[in-house]
């Protein structure tokens, strides 16, 4: 710093601490919005403890009457975590402002700035503020925020919490450090070092699905070098050099594996133990654990028991075999067939016992294997037991033709939300886990019914409610061009909030946005990779912001009477009635009920609409007599990816090269205001998120609407193997309509979906829609077909296994 920057930063403090003695804040507080933190600390050096407390409370106060959807900056989270040590009385008090999900300090910057404020003032419960925080931090949090907890522990020398939050937090910060100059420190060398390593290394082995995370690798130069399996690898090098109790660390991971977990989360404890590379004696000491591991424990896992029991000289014989009857009835094939190895080569060390061992071997006959029947056959024969009880010969079954069973009916939708405490308790599970396209009719109708009777006391339920949502819902996310998280989020926070005329105006120029003409519900498209299912969701919110509040509204027309989304026309011409003459229906919500109504109504429902002599009982009567919305015309069509952008476009290698999609054309003759059946192919690599999941019940009777809106999700997940696209499929099942190519080329390609569990969901809908009679499997295997050649699907083999493999107890 400059002579002449010195000396104004110096008079500036100086002025700035006369202030605050007289008692003014303002300039303290624009300090803190500004970040700088540096000033706040010298602004607060030297003032006595009474006027620090003035302050404090001044600083509270400030604090609550933010905007509670603020995002404070990591420079202004610094300073005002400079503030808060430097003026408030207690920890406590300290970490009801630092610990808010908003407020992020910037890592051990942050820390050194507060322990430095915390020593001049001579604070001393700055551990007690560690432990606070810590205990708020959720395992979504930033691991920054971590790394402020952290530095501020080991600043006073105290023990972290051990909480399952921040033991994840530590192990990322392990993972991943803070990029420092200079030569990487080895992962060892850094664990070697790190004061909490005693206290968090014990609840590794505790905190379920953490061993996925202690998979990472450590790259030191490059990538092609990187060390494989890093925390494994460095533990056991501890344990060899004795700074780890080798030990403690087998019974630790032999616990873990006993206790189970997800496979993947259970690898690293076995990667763990082959490098440690238990002795005979050790096993042997550890014979009961080994055993039940290689009955219960998951394949992987029972595997590498069954190796470390292979090796033990002195394993009774008779442990072997009754764990051998168990291990022979699971469907592992590999599994089995390593046993009824091992049981052929005891059956030939024990020729005494020869007979007893073939009877265990036998029990393999009934495997679902055919290879391992045949095996379990010859060697029971050939260790002296009759192949005739063996292998009493093949099970004829007669042909009996598709005995899938048909499908319930759609279950009736949940009942209305009837009290403040229920809708509150609804709208904290939504926000409290991340968006994935939960339903949101019945919560959006709780709100519009409640609000229009006390809309001062839904305010004050909620707003503490959204104040705690998951960080997914904190804004827009602009990476998906479907995100409704902040227009639902300011939904809710509307409701009973007593600004109406700004809000009113925010939401009609939202409407306005998607509305085509005056002369009634009409959409415009102003993203193309938007469907238009997805505009109308948006307008529907926007309307509910709009008008929520309105005295006497009785609920939502729109909500679904089943959990498909279907809507029964006399509950709508009851809601119609409900709402008399002089009040009009909300006009999104109206179109949304019309859209729910089954195709094939009673001539009577239209007559009674007809009957109520109101301009919505007039359109209803004409919707059901037209039928409602018409079934599109659909065509296949190829979509290519896009033109390379430059030399270094490394998103267009990830691109599919080309997409089987399908394009929507309305009837000849219907105009189609809202634009629902016209809709061409999105381009390969837009993103879409689990809001998806919402479209089926937006347009329950239209089937193959739907599916071609979603065709792109679904075909990323095969050709470009993304995870969670086939969600929707299950979902269209339940749905009513025609499916036509859309729906053909959807099973198709989340038969040939690159993730188990997407594929294991498109199972599911073609055994729903199979059960129902409404899957055409000549158009299914003919897209199929089509993909595969084109080479669409990455993995046909399992869509194939998907297609053909017997349902269980069928040969």
């Amino acid at each position: 710093m400059r002579r002449a920057e010195q000396e104004l930063f110096v008079k500036s403090t100086v002025r700035r601490r006369r202030e605050l003695a007289a008692g003014g804040t303002g300039d303290l507080f624009e300090l803190v919005k500004a970040g700088s933190a540096d000033l706040v600390a010298a602004a607060l050096a030297g003032l006595p403890e009474p006027r620090r407390r003035e302050i404090g409370v001044a600083l509270t106060d400030w604090f609550r009457r933010q905007d509670s959807s603020t995002w404070w900056s990591r420079g202004a989270s610094t300073a005002l975590a400079v503030a808060v040590v430097g003026c408030l009385p207690t920890a406590a008090q300290a970490a009801a402002i630092l610990g808010r999900s908003s407020v992020d300090p910037d890592g051990e910057r942050a820390a050194a700035l507060v322990s430095g404020a915390a020593a001049e003032r001579g604070v001393t419960w700055l551990g007690d503020l560690g432990h606070r925080l810590g205990a708020k931090l959720g395992r979504q949090a930033w691991v920054q925020r971590w790394r402020f907890v952290a530095a501020l522990l080991r600043d006073v020398g105290a023990e972290p919490p051990t909480n399952d939050a921040v033991v994840q937090l530590w192990l990322t910060e392990v993972a991943f450090p803070e990029g420092r100059t200079g030569r990487p420190v080895p992962l060892v060398d850094r664990l070697r070092a790190d004061p909490f390593r005693a206290a968090m290394l014990p609840r590794l082995f505790e905190v379920d699905g953490l061993g996925t995370t202690m998979m990472f690798d450590e790259v030191v130069t490059t990538w092609e070098d990187r060390r494989r399996h890093a925390l494994p690898a460095a533990l056991a090098q501890l344990a060899a050099e004795g700074t780890l109790d080798r030990a403690w660390l087998i019974d630790r991971s032999i616990g873990r594996l006993l206790r189970g977990d997800r496979p993947a989360a259970l690898r690293a404890f076995t990667v763990l133990l082959d490098l440690l590379r238990p002795t005979t004696t050790e096993v042997a000491a550890r014979t009961t654990d080994y055993l039940r591991l290689l009955t219960d424990a998951p394949a992987p896992v029972a595997t590498m028991a069954q190796k470390a029991l292979r090796e033990l000289p002195d394993l009774a014989l008779e442990s072997i075999l009754d764990a051998s009857r168990d291990v022979l009835h699971r469907p592992d094939k590999a599994l089995a067939k390593a046993q009824l190895t091992w049981l052929d080569r005891l059956a030939r060390q024990h020729r005494d016992r020869a007979a007893e061992i073939a009877e265990v071997i036998a029990l393999a006959a009934a495997h679902p294997a055919v290879e391992l029947r045949d095996r379990a056959g010859a060697l029971a024969a050939r260790h002296g037991l009759d192949p005739v009880a063996v292998n009493p010969g093949p099970t004829v079954a007669r042909p009996r033709g598709d005995d899938l069973p048909t499908p319930a009916p759609p279950a009736p939708a949940p009942p209305p939300i009837a009290d403040m405490d229920e809708l509150a308790e609804e709208i904290a599970a939504l926000l409290g886990t991340p968006s994935q396209g939960t339903p949101l009719d019945r919560v959006l109708d709780g709100l519009v019914r409640l609000t229009a009777i006390d809309a001062v006391r839904v305010h004050a339920a909620l707003t503490p409610v959204i104040e705690r949502r998951h960080w997914s819902w904190g804004n827009e996310h602009r990476w998906d061009p479907l995100c409704l998280c902040e227009v639902v989020v300011d939904v809710l926070r509307t409701a009973g909030a007593d600004h109406q005329p700004r809000r009113r105006s925010r939401w009609q120029s939202l409407l306005a946005a998607v509305r085509r003409n005056d002369r009634g519900p009409a959409l415009v498209a102003t993203d193309p990779r938007v469907p238009p299912v997805h505009r109308l969701l948006r307008a529907r919110l926007a309307e509910i912001g709009a008008q929520v509040g309105d005295p006497g509204r009785p609920g939502l027309l729109a909500t679904p009477t089943s959990a498909n989304g279907l809507l029964d026309p006399l509950a709508l011409l009851e809601r119609l009635a409900a709402l008399g003459d002089d009040r009009a229906p909300w006009s999104w919500d109206f179109a949304q009920a019309l859209l729910r109504l089954p195709a094939d109504t009673d001539d009577t429902v239209a007559d009674k609409a007809a009957a109520l002599g109101t301009p919505a009982g007039e359109r209803l009567a004409e919707w059901l007599r037209d039928g409602g919305l018409p079934q599109p015309v659909t065509r296949a069509t190829t979509v290519t990816r896009r033109p390379r952008k430059s030399r270094y476009d490394w998103e267009f290698e990830q691109l599919a090269e080309r997409r089987l999609l399908v394009e929507l054309r309305p009837t000849d003759g219907y105009e189609d205001p809202l634009g629902l059946l016209t809709a061409d192919p999105a381009p390969i690599g837009v993103e879409y998120g689990g809001w998806v999941k919402l479209w089926p019940s937006a347009l329950p009777g239209h089937r193959s609407v739907v599916a071609a809106y979603a065709l792109p999700v679904v075909a990323a997940s095969a050709d470009m193997d993304q995870q969670g696209g086939t969600a929707v499929l299950p979902l269209l099942a339940e749905c009513a309509g025609s499916g036509g190519v859309a729906l053909d080329l959807a099973v198709a390609y989340g038969l040939g979906a690159r993730h188990g569990a997407d594929r294991i969901a498109a199972l599911d809908a073609l055994l729903t829609l199979a059960g129902a009679g409404q899957l055409d499997p000549t158009g299914a295997g003919r897209r199929l077909g089509e993909l595969v050649a084109v080479g669409a699907v990455s993995r046909p083999g399992c869509a194939n296994r998907c297609v053909t493999s017997p349902r269980p107890g069928r040969r």
